[in-house]
């Protein structure tokens, strides 16, 4: 038993499970420091960003059409509603849930 060859291999089992243990709580502790530095607070909406990450994949980078139609000098209620509810004939999905997001995304849209 003194020159059992499993021996290195169990402990470098254990330290990986170990080390996978610990650093899967650190990741736990960051996501949830992170969550709290938004909850505390209320961020300012970019609606460019939001735009940018929900939009041009169908409307273009200039939002003046792609895949879909030009958005540019839409009025700020009509992109809201869109943006929260679709189109009608269902060419378009609901893209944004929370409603600050759509007013922030709509008054930037309808300024371009």
């Amino acid at each position: 038993m003194r020159n059992n060859p499993l021996i290195p291999y169990v402990l470098i089992m254990a330290f990986g499970i170990g080390l996978i243990f610990f650093m899967s709580f650190e990741g736990a502790a960051d996501k949830n420091s992170a969550d709290g530095e938004h909850s505390g607070e209320t961020a300012e909406l970019n609606g460019e960003d939001i735009a940018q990450k929900n939009c041009i994949s169908c409307h273009g980078g200039d939002l003046t059409g792609g895949g879909g139609p030009s958005i540019v000098g839409l009025d700020a209620e009509h992109i809201k509603d869109f943006a929260l509810n679709g189109s009608d004939n269902g060419m378009m999905p609901p893209v944004l849930k929370n409603e600050a997001e759509a007013d922030a995304v709509a008054e930037y849209i309808s300024g371009l």
